[in-house]
């Protein structure tokens, strides 16, 4: 008895192995869902943070004999508003807010565009002596800024700038990490071949920086932009050095002018640093979701 085998047709192919259905969070795609140990680290985290914050509050709202008393307060006192009025009346903040407002704004805008531009050029552009120069950028970042105080101040006295706002303005319009930030961004986010094309089209050295290099780095200007007003915002060392309470002063220096006597009014200096903190938290409240998607946009970038 013989058996026939039949073969199969050479263009058959055969069925591909079923797949197991892995987790939601393993596969392509799929969302990571954090588990409760992960919120409450979270939670941790954020109470931490906004501790500092609410104890400013708190101690704003009450007077020296409570603040002095053990275990300190936890909760509002009814002075808070009170505490803020006379702070804001008695350093002048209103005239405070707008000087650092000014400074602030100069001193970031500044530092973004010239910073991208150097680092548009430390990062794509070909010239003798470019590492050499940038090493010294970087070094420049490893010297404490109290060093240079007292020249500082020297030059400002000669050119008559003391209690004056460009005595704060001008120091401040460069920045190193600046050019190194955006250095380290535009290597990785702007890709030599569009800028070849531009230079095929005929465009020149500024046009590329006008119209590729600026749109390529908006979201690391951006970020570097918040971060530099901040700085701005917070300086004191050099406003104090420079500016009085009476002339135009920044917000730490009228700041700093409050509950002074025999005895300092804690809760005043409280209500000033708070008053001075609010509109830093107004303008991330404003404007954190694009700082935010900035620093992710060049994570993902690089």
């Amino acid at each position: 008895m013989t058996t026939t085998v039949t073969k199969p047709p050479a263009d058959a192919v055969p069925a591909p192995p079923k797949r197991t259905r892995g987790p939601k969070s393993a596969r392509a795609g799929g969302q990571l869902h954090a588990g409760p140990i992960a919120y409450v680290i979270l939670a941790l985290f954020t109470v931490g943070s906004l501790f500092p914050l609410v104890w400013t509050a708190i101690a704003a709202s009450r007077d020296n004999n409570r603040l002095a008393q053990s275990p300190p307060p936890l909760w509002f006192g009814s002075g808070l508003f009170d505490k803020l009025e006379v702070a804001w009346k008695e350093a002048n903040l209103g005239e405070a807010f707008l000087n650092t407002t000014i400074v602030a704004g100069i001193s970031a805008v500044t530092i973004v565009v010239l910073s991208t531009i150097a680092g548009f050029a430390f990062a794509k552009l070909r010239f003798k002596g470019r590492n050499a120069l940038m090493l010294i950028v970087i070094g420049t970042m490893m010297v404490p800024p109290q060093l240079s105080v007292i020249p500082l101040y020297m030059m400002v006295a000669k050119l008559d700038w003391t209690d004056q706002l460009q005595a704060v303005i001008f120091p401040s319009l460069v920045s190193a990490f600046g050019v190194f930030f955006m250095r380290q961004y535009l290597i990785q986010a702007l890709p030599d071949e569009i800028i070849e094309a531009a230079r095929v089209d005929g465009a020149s050295s500024w046009r590329v920086v006008w119209h590729v290099v600026f749109p390529a780095a908006r979201p690391a200007m951006a970020v570097l932009g918040m971060l530099m007003f901040v700085q701005t915002w917070n300086d004191f060392l050099w406003p104090f050095l420079v500016l009085t309470q009476m002339g135009d002063p920044t917000v730490q220096v009228a700041i700093a002018g409050l509950g002074r006597g025999y005895t300092p009014d804690q809760s005043l200096i409280m209500a000033g640093a708070l008053l001075g903190t609010l509109p830093l938290l107004l303008v991330f409240a404003i404007f954190g979701r694009q700082i935010v998607g900035g620093i992710m946009q060049g994570a993902v970038k690089g």
